[in-house]
């Protein structure tokens, strides 16, 4: 893989890097605040009136414990954000991307607070002036919070400034500072400089975001369903991680006070309620863009449609797809993870994905209408415990069941009739497909699944050119995209195959994809070259 030529990489591919590299910062962000919110709810005063025992020193302290660490990624999100953006999109040198990204952070931010003490705006603990002037804690340096947005745009800069030099070699007396060394220096004065320009421009960005944010809140509850919607639209794409962002971590997703700290983003907002000991119940206008607008489709919606997928199949196909649709069904429900159930129609009848989107959307709507309050950001069983029923009546928890059912029969009803009506192929009706590869066997690595012959349905070794993965799919660059066996990858259990262009393609796996990834660029590494040079005479 690595004596492939490097191919320029378009607008279109580095957007969906970008939002792949959100992944591992949201990722961190989920679990801790699944152990912020068990912490948080089991020390609540509903929770202990009810079960006094809990109201024992030791526990509290367990409780505070995990309240204390879960509290952690919200504290360092930026500086999380600026670091992973330059690991996941940098091709190579991965571990000197993400240092120059602490640095390009840390020097950002310095600059600013350059600019603010020279024009004697600091140092000052006026909090008055403070608010004025956005001026917050970043790193221990008093700078202007340009939060997640700025966090964004200091990874993107570090990645360019990394893919430029990070091989650069310089002259014989200077060569000491030459290659992955000279990152973090180039870095240091490009940041630098660029900190000098935030007090001068930030203002304008603010705007921007405000301006965003404003015109989602004026929609009012259609708000939501503007923002469900798309982000499933955008997901086929890979581009669904901005919007979610932008929602979660700036001003487009709102604005609030809390513990005497202005909050920016709608779960930045829930977070910040969640770990003050001074907040009673959660901001709606927060929690509409958050999990709880997710759990209709996820926890009654997809399930319906899977089971009108397995009795619209073929009776001598259902047991065969059954393994895959309750797989599908617990990824859902439990996880969160919904492609592994949306790629199953997606492609053959992209009006049902359309209709699934809308209905969505609908759900966020109909939670903010009902006005339940469950935040976090999977939608799934685990946030509907923890974030609701160990939260208490206060947040309409008990709302969810009864939308969730009426999406489940809707679900069964629309993918029923559409699928018998108009004859989709969904799984077990497409007679011609090969049967899937089994799960086990003497091919099947840790995974699950036959690695090598994956490998053969991609066009073999040399064939690929760069590989990567997100949550449920492999991405990757190849020579010819002729060579990619479509229906071999879906035999193999491939559960969709997304070509972008002539060169960039996806395979959807699902939540074993790390895996795979992993098992294919330990066999390409381990296998040789078709084409072995031929040996030299002495």
């Amino acid at each position: 893989m690595s004596s492939q030529p490097k191919q320029k990489v378009t607008l279109w591919e580095f957007f969906q890097g970008l939002g792949k590299t959100f992944m591992l910062p949201v990722a961190l962000l989920s679990f801790c605040g699944i152990i912020l919110g068990i912490g948080s709810s089991l020390s609540s005063r509903d929770v202990l009136t009810l079960l006094p025992f809990l109201d024992h020193t030791v526990f509290q302290l367990l409780f505070t414990w995990m309240s204390k660490i879960g509290s952690f990624a919200f504290s360092f999100l930026p500086v999380m954000f600026a670091i992973a953006i330059p690991l996941g999109l940098a091709r190579e040198n991965k571990g000197v991307a993400a240092f120059a990204g602490f640095v390009g952070f840390a020097v950002f931010n310095l600059a600013t607070n350059f600019y603010l003490t020279a024009a004697d705006i600091l140092p000052t603990t006026d909090p008055a002036i403070l608010k004025a002037h956005n001026i917050r804690d970043v790193l221990g340096i008093q700078s202007i919070d340009s939060g997640i947005l700025g966090a964004v745009i200091v990874g993107i800069i570090v990645y360019m400034l990394h893919e430029r030099f990070n091989t650069i070699r310089l002259p014989d007396a200077l060569a000491f500072f030459g290659g992955t060394r000279f990152v973090p220096i180039i870095t240091t004065l490009v940041l630098g400089l660029c900190g000098l320009l935030v007090p001068l421009i930030w203002p304008w960005f603010a705007m921007g975001i405000n301006g965003l944010g404003k015109l989602i809140q004026s929609a009012g509850a259609f708000g939501p369903m503007i923002f469900g919607s798309g982000e499933r639209l955008l997901l086929p794409f890979g581009l669904h991680h901005i919007l979610v962002a932008l929602i979660r971590f700036t001003e487009a997703g709102g604005t609030m006070e809390v513990c005497g700290n202005t909050v920016n983003g709608a779960l930045t907002i829930f977070q910040a309620q969640l770990s003050c000991p001074e907040t009673q119940g959660f901001a709606a206008s927060a929690t509409q863009f958050l999990s709880q607008g997710k759990m209709p489709a996820f926890l009654g919606g997809l399930p319906g449609a899977a089971l009108a997928m397995y009795h619209c199949a073929h009776p001598e196909n259902r047991h065969k797809i059954k393994g895959l649709l309750i797989s599908g069904v617990v990824a859902c429900v439990i996880g969160g993870t919904t492609e592994p159930l949306e790629f199953l129609f997606l492609f053959v009848a992209p009006f049902l994905y359309l209709i699934h989107a809308i209905l969505t959307g609908l759900g966020f709507t109909v939670m903010a209408i009902t006005g339940v309050t469950i935040g976090n950001t999977d939608g799934n069983l685990i946030d509907f415990v923890v974030f609701g029923i160990l939260h208490g009546i206060q947040t309409k928890w008990y709302m969810v069941p009864v939308v969730a059912f009426i999406w489940f029969a809707s679900y069964y009803a629309i993918f029923r009739f559409a699928i018998t009506r108009f004859n989709i192929k969904t799984p077990g009706r497409d007679t011609d497909t090969k049967e899937s590869a089994p799960a086990t066997g003497s091919s099947a690595g840790k995974s699950g699944y036959d690695v090598p012959a994956i490998l053969a349905a991609l066009g073999g070794k040399e064939n690929i050119i760069s590989l990567d993965n997100c949550i449920t799919r492999l991405r990757m660059s190849v020579q010819d995209m002729s060579k990619v066996d479509d229906a071999q990858l879906k035999a193999l259990r491939a559960i969709g195959v997304v070509h972008l262009n002539e060169h960039n393609l996806q395979v959807v796996i699902g939540p074993q994809v790390q895996s795979v990834k992993d098992e294919l660029e330990k066999l390409m590494k381990s296998a040789p070259d078709s084409a072995q040079p031929e040996p030299q005479n002495a």
